[in-house]
């Protein structure tokens, strides 16, 4: 029987708590000002604040850098490259941009319009789409690239896959280390 599926659901389980994990860990300060605001009774200034706005702007951000990492991770992805590039243009036009042109309109303002209570809750569950979706893409481009060499030999035999138990991960960057003696 063929072991490679229950590795790929957990490393997809895994992958999903994962990505839920990071997103909690940016949306927790947000959790404690509402929870203070709560207390003080003034919960409803929570959407009326650029508090959503922020969030959504750091998910957009981590986003993008996610969906960078799927894009220079292997070369031989370049037929991925354009929709990527898509994702990328994507985060930027629907959410960053539009969160930090709230945020700077709440702060510059001494009254907010009443859409602002709508908006800023969509914006930020876009940026969490967005976020789990290049988390996914980025995980799935690299591993495309280290499926080719555990994908020769033996597929099915229950030896073959004892042998290929250990996952094979992408290399570091070969960058060049400078020596002393190079000039500057």
């Amino acid at each position: 029987m063929n072991n490679k599926h229950p590795r790929s659901e957990q490393f997809s389980l895994s992958m999903m708590y994962g990505t839920y994990a990071d997103i909690l860990f940016v949306l927790f300060p947000f959790l404690v000002l509402g929870m203070q605001r709560l207390w003080d009774g003034r919960l409803h200034e929570t959407l009326m604040r650029p508090d959503l706005s922020i969030a959504a702007a750091i998910l957009a951000g981590l986003a993008i850098g996610k969906f960078v990492l799927g894009l220079v991770t292997n070369r031989d992805l370049g037929r991925y490259k354009e929709r990527i590039v898509f994702f990328i243009a994507l985060t930027l036009f629907a959410v960053l941009g539009p969160a930090i042109i709230l945020m700077l309109s709440i702060l510059g303002s001494n009254q907010v319009p009443g859409f602002v209570a709508f908006v800023q809750p969509i914006l930020l569950i876009i940026a969490i789409s967005l976020y789990s979706t290049a988390v996914s893409i980025s995980n799935i481009l690299t591993r495309f690239g280290t499926e080719g060499a555990d994908s020769g030999a033996g597929y099915g035999d229950a030896t073959a896959d004892t042998h290929h138990s250990v996952d094979v991960r992408p290399g570091p960057l070969d960058l060049p280390r400078r020596s002393g003696n190079d000039p500057l």
